[in-house]
């Protein structure tokens, strides 16, 4: 039996998020859109969208821009440095993970201490915590610069890893898998549908379960066991990637919890790879499926 190391906690309940502000400075990153926001939020929560709706791109232009617009956003909202950030979607499969990706990309910039309500906003007023219709006006910060860590893929990388031992892991919904749509947008958003050639798939509802509080990211071992079931190991080099980033940045936070080592993701994701005729795509019934 595999024994599971326990990384440091990333996921934290409505209690833990409680006592944590009474302990450390905190800034609270609601993800939601403005209206879903004004009409209740956790208190002393900034509101964010932008880090749902952004669309990046791989080229050293595109990170660069990435960077410097994160950056730029999350100290408008209070980031030194000095506070755990802490974000929220309203549940944890019906935002797209966007909760997840600002961990995703605070991870990536090397901010010391990001966390990610386990639930969301549904398990905050499920366990009957105060709600608030006030609008919060931030402190401004300097978002500090830190090295990058290596989580991040460009196209390049992907390319480069096609028909290697390198797993491709695609966790979009099922239609975008077999190449019925091309987005969560629209089925003909992007110019190209289909999947990266070679690549193995895991609906990334699958890493989560359902709680009396809503969907909930899966235990360690329940995360390891799906991914077996795909022929995927702690051990493997995993190549994530969505649409644009979100899912698979609540299927990053999955397999990190989950201890498995070497997982990057390729944010630019399907939006991106669709777009250039150049890279390779795989159509029609994947080869598992095909007989």
């Amino acid at each position: 039996m595999t024994t599971i190391a326990a990384p440091t906690a990333v996921l934290i309940s409505p209690a833990e998020l409680v006592a944590l502000q009474a302990e450390t400075p905190v800034v609270v990153i609601d993800t939601r859109d403005p209206d879903t926001y004004a009409a209740g939020h956790i208190p002393g929560a900034v509101n964010l969208r932008e880090i749902f709706t952004y669309l990046a791109t791989s080229s050293p232009e595109g990170l660069k821009e990435l960077a410097s617009t994160f950056a730029a956003a999350l100290g408008a909202v209070g980031l030194s440095g000095k506070e755990t950030a802490v974000f929220y979607e309203d549940a944890m499969n019906s935002g797209y993970g966007q909760s997840c990706r600002g961990y995703y990309l605070l991870t990536w910039l090397g901010y010391p201490s990001v966390k990610v309500l386990n639930g969301g906003y549904s398990a905050w007023k499920g366990a009957g915590m105060e709600v608030s219709t006030e609008a919060v006006t931030p402190t401004p910060a300097t978002f500090p610069q830190m090295p990058h860590a290596d989580v991040m893929l460009t196209k390049e990388d992907v390319l480069a890893a096609l028909s290697t031992d390198t797993v491709l892991l695609d966790v979009r919904d099922v239609d975008e898998w077999i190449g019925e749509s091309s987005s969560p947008y629209g089925k003909d958003f992007a110019p190209r549908k289909g999947r990266l050639p070679g690549a193995r798939w895991i609906e990334w509802y699958r890493f989560m379960k359902p709680s009396a509080q809503g969907p909930m990211i899966k235990s360690p071992a329940e995360v390891q066991a799906e991914c077996a079931v795909a022929g995927i190991k702690p051990t493997d080099t995993i190549y994530l990637y969505c649409f644009k980033g979100a899912r698979a940045s609540n299927s990053f936070l999955a397999l990190k919890q989950a201890g498995f080592t070497d997982v990057r993701m390729y944010f630019g994701s399907w939006n991106e790879w669709s777009r250039d005729p150049a890279l390779p795509i795989e159509t029609g019934a994947p080869m598992a499926m095909a007989a």
